[in-house]
């Protein structure tokens, strides 16, 4: 995987972070993938409300550090939150507890309703953190830190392929679609629908092979012999040494708390 990466190249988010003025993106990928990874972790592992508003609150840093346009961001995170929204609003009632209402003959219990706060300040916190520190990434460049953390180089490989291949899948689809509405195809619950779909979910997949045969051609006429070789190495600098250190002293402090709160 080659470390050297074009103007043309776009950030996992597609959102056009500008990586030049923000001092984030100038830090070392492998740091800030280590960072996200031990972030996460340490979220996770949190329970008190005190350690976990930090938490959020360090994300939201980043978030502004990393210059993310803020209202795209929080509405990749809001659909995030649409997906657990329904576990979240079932907590109350599946946790046992002392109840604060009944709906339906169905308690809704503190327990409950304090858990699933906990949760979502945990998914938005670790979605926030992640978005600031791996989303601003190229592919190539977040293929080039994982090769250099010693990920394995088939998951490397099917992580960059996937990135770079799914928005041809997409467009593949989308013509299929058109194909579809302009033989007069409209969606319904109807038996000739669920076919219809069915036939499109096959030709979806004949394609791909069809098309993943031709690229491994073409790779193979390139010389490709199962491994991409490196032109370069990530350079280690002292800003990235001051980041790690000063990343580290703040999952020391989450942890604090949480210890803190823990023995209160």
């Amino acid at each position: 995987m080659s470390p050297v990466i074009s103007t043309l190249d776009k950030p996992l988010t597609a959102t056009g972070a500008n990586r030049q003025l923000s001092w984030l993106g100038r830090i070392d990928p492998r740091a800030r993938i280590v960072a996200a990874a031990a972030f996460a972790v340490v979220v996770v592992a949190c329970e008190s409300f005190l350690a976990l508003g930090a938490a959020v609150g360090v994300a939201f840093a980043l978030l502004s550090v990393s210059r993310l346009p803020a209202v795209r961001t929080m509405k990749r995170v809001a659909a995030m939150d649409s997906f657990i929204l329904f576990i979240l609003a079932l907590l109350p009632f599946t946790v046992p507890g002392e109840p604060i209402f009944t709906l339906w003959g169905f308690p809704a219990s503190w327990e409950g309703l304090w858990q699933a706060i906990e949760i979502a300040l945990k998914a938005n916190a670790i979605v926030l953190a992640l978005m600031a520190l791996v989303s601003t990434m190229e592919p190539v460049t977040l293929g080039h830190a994982l090769h250099s953390l010693k990920v394995p180089e088939a998951l490397v490989h099917l992580l960059m392929f996937t990135v770079r291949y799914i928005d041809v899948l997409r467009e593949e689809y989308l013509r299929l679609r058109q194909a579809m509405k302009a033989r007069g195809f409209r969606p319904g619950t109807n038996w000739h629908s669920y076919r219809s779909f069915g036939f499109l979910v096959g030709m979806m997949l004949v394609r791909s092979l069809e098309r993943s045969e031709r690229i491994l051609g073409a790779m193979k006429c390139r010389g490709f012999t199962g491994r991409i070789p490196l032109l370069g190495r990530m350079a280690w600098r002292p800003a990235d040494a001051v980041f790690v250190a000063g990343f580290a002293l703040m999952l020391v402090g989450l942890a604090a708390m949480e210890l803190s709160n823990g023995a209160a």
